[in-house]
């Protein structure tokens, strides 16, 4: 399972995502899924959007990629989506920069790599 930390990895393209934060939420929701579709990243994908992001896309699944709207934090929901037991078991990734996220899934065996890795593949 991949997990991506949408606001951390929208906010590391300098792409004027601070105008529309909604659509850069759909845009990164959408490369998201044709790198499924075409076999560049894993499936399953989880993006977290939180905050105004939330407004861009409908929490969905759809072409292996998972939606999940943050109701508060969305490291929390992160964390959480690891340690949901309805979960696949299958090993995590995040796509995360933010330092404490990392040590919070890290315990939890989640493995972690940077908004780079993921935007390389996008």
């Amino acid at each position: 399972m991949l997990l991506v930390d949408a606001a951390n990895v929208i906010g590391s393209r300098p792409t004027g995502w601070w105008r529309d934060r909604a659509g850069a939420a759909r845009q990164l929701v959408d490369e998201l899924r044709d790198a499924v579709r075409a076999g560049r990243l894993p499936s399953p994908v989880v993006v977290v959007l939180e905050g105004a992001a939330r407004a861009g896309v409908a929490e969905a699944d759809v072409d292996g990629v998972r939606v999940v709207h943050a109701a508060r934090s969305g490291d929390d929901a992160l964390v959480a989506q690891l340690a949901d037991p309805a979960a696949d078991g299958s090993a995590a990734t995040v796509v995360t920069a933010d330092r404490q996220l990392r040590e919070r899934v890290r315990e939890l065996g989640a493995e972690t790599v940077g908004p780079g890795w993921l935007t390389a593949r996008l």
